[in-house]
């Protein structure tokens, strides 16, 4: 409602203890007195040791000396070498080294090679990604000041003078000046303040300029947060507008913006892509550390060979291994993010987290900017009688409109701008202002003095600002002020904020008007608001649910408003479905786990609040993306399995968060979503038709192995075969799964997967038996020269044709048959399909050991094709029906 007019504090009686939301102390300072929340100046001083002259110049240097500097405390960056060797120690790249070492012994090394390059690129693409993380701690100090005006003294009995000082020079104790455009150098309390107005936006993302004053008056504590206490501003925050001084209450490490940063790792856990893949790849690595001693002990036992079976237990091995899972994973998510950027302006940081948005069930959101614009609008004009009231509203805009005239206020405040957009301009025109007491905290109100058309030698005084206020100061019975007082806080309740309006008649004078004037008003009635809705942000609600995901309300503001804006929007909020910060202190971490599934507002929660709430998410099961732009939303970025920011947050926020907006719109994390279901829907795919395939490729040629006096097939032909099939698995990169994939989440579930590929394996391994049967019983007889070299060239193309099917055929939710062009899949199967035919007898086959087949056998694999895809459809079926409801991708 305007500038705030200069507060002075003066000091009083009290103890000698600040609250710890004031004063943030070095370690060894005593503990703080738990009776006031807001202390007084006298107690502040007291504490410090300090006066509103300031320190001598000998204070200051002992005390920089015991405190140190006042920077943000360094941390510890690991190197690049560092996070490389660390990227090692991921389960599934250490067992493809493992294996690509073991290739190398026994001299496999075109197999060796393939794999180690995959293991570097692999590792140099994860450091590199973290390495970019660690820089984000260097970006808080651009949003620190250099130089900051102090108040020293040369020694006790100086005068004090204002000077520069660097800002980590600054101590506690000391007495700083603010004017506008400053940074705020450190935490401080405000001394005496004349019209101050302070972003906050990188430390609570609000946008709008916060009003401060010297507010002295002691208050019991509250839940008040402590960026809402009036007294008290914060490092990192800016003055827009006003003047002060204050003293400096806490520096360095020890400052709520320093707090609010942290200084241990991103991610305190690990996220659902980690998760995911390491459950996969603990499944491969038992199956890869038991396969070679089995085909070694086995033909050792069965057939007496020895040593030289290794080259071939090894390519058994690898032949299990999805050697192309790392660079597939890293196309599919390295596409889909570059259409993001390039569609929507959306940045992914980290790419693990586009399979992790993908995943996401739960989405939690503060109010503000999100679901609301940062503004209010006029809900209503109710009269006394709780009726709409035109006549209110006339008499609010005239009240905003000539205070923000004759006041000199350099633009109205949020609610007088509403009022003003509401009311009629000619109407407004018609009165002429003659003077103002402009609004400040102390009266909660703002006065207009108009000539009223048609009233000669008669001022109207129009009075508007907080309910209370305006109430005692009018001319009521003690019943009706009660009533009133209850409908304005029945509207409250609802989520509203309420402003009255009241008037008073005075005879003409020249003199000011003064806020001793403002008695024996009549009441007019109230004006309410709601926050104005985002405009787009109904529509993407509905579509976020139709996708699976639950939205959470987490905000500071007052449970009624933030329900009500939910209700407007859609979001169904059931009476239990509420919780406050007061509730939430009360409960265990198992108590709030079991809650948060069924509540969607989280009501005056602070940073601390939020990260809690996240972490419960994540307890229950849940795939949590935190959407936050201030420094206080950095803790629940951290907690949330994906944290993304508009791009207009706090620098460091922007920087250490997974994805980046190029606005705060809900449109935006939708088009992320369906990104990463998309990417996900292709990794997921790619896992089961390769891991299926490999495993009833391995279990045939275990049994292969036994039953044929030789070698089911020659290490190089397993190793070509495994090549070229892996070749073909990149189209999945680049394919488009049916858009049912986008209805749930997609999350890889190591046991669901090993459900899937176990059932389709044993599948695939009992068509590979039947083409043994027809190999050798309806081919050759065994012992002739030819039975050796047609075995594996049979088998090699029966291999390459089952794959290429299994590609076809369980792309589940395709829509193959819908499809009037094939997609990159289609080709590549067929690729694969034309080499498995013409491999064998081009004149590259002998050098692979391979040989031309007898038509005959086109005839009999062709039948067993059949029958095999006969028995994928059949089973592809079931597991379609059983398929659980919620979002797999396993």
């Amino acid at each position: 409602m305007g500038l705030v007019p200069e507060t002075t504090v003066s000091s009083g009686p009290g103890a000698d203890a600040p609250d710890p939301t004031v004063v943030s102390r070095p370690p060894g300072a005593d503990e703080p007195w738990p009776g006031l929340a807001a202390p007084t100046v006298l107690e502040v001083l007291r504490r410090l040791d300090s006066g509103p002259r300031g320190l001598t110049e000998a204070q200051a240097e002992e005390r920089l000396a015991r405190w140190g500097e006042n920077t943000l405390p360094a941390r510890n960056e690991a190197s690049w070498p560092v996070l490389f060797v660390r990227s090692l120690r991921d389960p599934f790249t250490a067992v493809l080294g493992c294996l690509g070492l073991v290739s190398a012994v026994v001299s496999a090394w075109g197999t060796a090679s393939v794999i180690l390059l995959l293991v570097v690129v692999s590792c140099v693409l994860r450091a590199s990604g973290e390495h970019r993380a660690d820089r984000s701690m260097a970006r808080l100090r651009k949003l620190v000041a250099n130089t900051a005006t102090v108040l020293r003294r040369a020694n006790e009995d100086a005068a004090p003078t204002a000077r520069e000082v660097l800002v980590e020079d600054l101590v506690r104790g000391d007495v700083v000046m603010l004017g506008p455009g400053d940074l705020v150098p450190a935490d401080v309390r405000l001394l005496r303040a004349r019209g101050l107005t302070v972003h906050q936006a990188a430390l609570t993302g609000e946008s709008a300029p916060v009003e401060k004053y010297a507010d002295d008056s002691p208050r019991a504590k509250s839940k008040v947060g402590e960026f809402d206490q009036p007294q008290l501003c914060f490092q990192g925050s800016g003055v827009a507008s006003g003047s002060a001084s204050a003293i400096v209450t806490a520096t360095g490490a020890h400052t709520r913006f320093a707090a609010a940063h942290g200084h241990g790792p991103g991610r305190a856990e690990a996220s659902a892509f980690d998760r995911s893949v390491h459950g996969i790849s603990w499944i491969l690595i038992r199956f890869m550390l038991l396969t070679p001693p089995l085909v070694l002990m086995a033909n050792a036992a069965l057939r007496g060979r020895g040593l030289e079976t290794v080259p071939f237990a090894v390519a058994v091995a690898v032949g299990l291994t999805p050697e192309m899972l790392p660079v597939l994973v890293t196309t599919c998510l390295a596409r889909g993010a570059s259409l993001l950027a390039r569609s929507h302006g959306v940045i992914v940081k980290r790419l693990p987290a586009l399979h992790d948005v993908g995943a996401v069930n739960v989405l939690c959101l503060d109010k503000t900017g999100t679901l609301t614009q940062d503004r209010p609008v006029v809900d209503r004009a109710l009269g006394p009688d709780g009726q709409d009231d035109p006549e209110v509203l006339r008499w609010a805009a005239v009240n905003a409109w000539w205070t923000l005239q004759l006041a000199d206020l350099p633009a109205p405040d949020a609610l007088d701008e509403a009022v003003l957009e509401s009311a009629d301009e000619d109407e407004l025109m018609a009165y002429d202002g003659t003077g103002a007491v402009p609004f400040d905290p102390v009266r909660r109100l703002a006065t207009a003095v108009v000539r009223t058309p048609g009233r000669l030698g008669v001022h109207t005084l129009v009075v508007k600002g907080a309910v209370e206020a305006v109430l005692h100061r009018c001319t009521l019975a003690e019943e009706e002020r009660e009533r009133l007082h209850a409908l304005a806080a029945g509207q409250a309740d609802a989520g509203l904020r309420v402003l009255a309006v009241a008037t008073a008649e005075r005879r003409t004078r020249l003199r000011d008007y003064t806020p001793a004037d403002e008695r024996g008003l009549a009441f007019q009635g109230f004006v309410t608001f709601r926050d104005a809705l985002a405009p787009s942000a109904a529509g993407a609600l509905k579509v976020l649910a139709e996708r699976g995901v639950a939205v959470k309300v987490l905000t500071g503001d007052h449970p009624g408003t933030a329900t009500r804006a939910c209700r407007d929007l859609g979001i169904p909020v059931a009476e239990d479905a509420v919780l406050t910060a007061d509730s939430i202190d009360g409960l265990t971490d198992d108590e709030l786990s079991a809650l948060v599934a069924r509540t969607t507002v989280f009501a005056r929660c602070t940073p601390e609040h939020k990260a809690r709430i996240t972490r419960a998410l994540r307890t229950t099961g849940r795939t949590v993306g935190f959407l936050g732009d201030g420094v206080n939303d950095l803790p629940a970025l951290r907690a949330a399995d994906v944290g993304i920011a508009p791009r207009d947050a706090a620098d460091v926020v922007r920087e250490g968060a997974d994805l980046v907006l190029a606005e705060k719109d809900l449109s935006a994390i939708d088009q992320a979503i369906s990104a990463g279901r998309y990417a996900g829907g292709n990794v997921a795919a790619y896992l089961r038709i390769t891991l299926s395939s490999n495993l009833g490729n391995v279990i045939a040629m275990l049994c292969a192995g036994l039953l044929l006096p030789f070698l089911p097939m020659l290490p190089a032909q397993v190793l070509a075969q495994n090549l070229f099939f892996d070749a073909a698995q990149l189209a999945f990169a680049y394919d488009r799964p049916h858009p049912s994939v986008l209805r749930r989440p997609t999350v890889l579930r190591p046991r669901e997967l090993l459900r899937f590929i176990t059932g389709f394996g044993v599948l695939n391994a009992v068509a590979d038996l039947a083409t043994f049967g027809v190999l050798t019983l309806a081919l050759h007889g065994p012992g002739t020269g030819d039975d050796e070299a047609v075995f594996h060239s049979g088998w090699f193309t029966e291999n390459l044709l089952t794959q290429a099917l299994v590609m076809m055929l369980l792309r589940l939710g395709s829509r193959t048959a819908q499809e009037r062009r094939p997609g990159p899949v289609a080709w590549a199967a067929a690729a694969l399909a034309v080499i498995g035919l013409l491999l064998p007898p081009s004149p590259l086959g002998p050098t692979l050991g391979l040989t031309a087949l007898p038509v005959v056998y086109y005839l009999l694999l062709t039948v067993v094709l059949v029958f095999y895809a006969a028995g994928l459809l059949a089973a592809r079926a079931a597991y379609m029906r059983r398929r659980p409801e919620r979002g797999t991708a396993g």
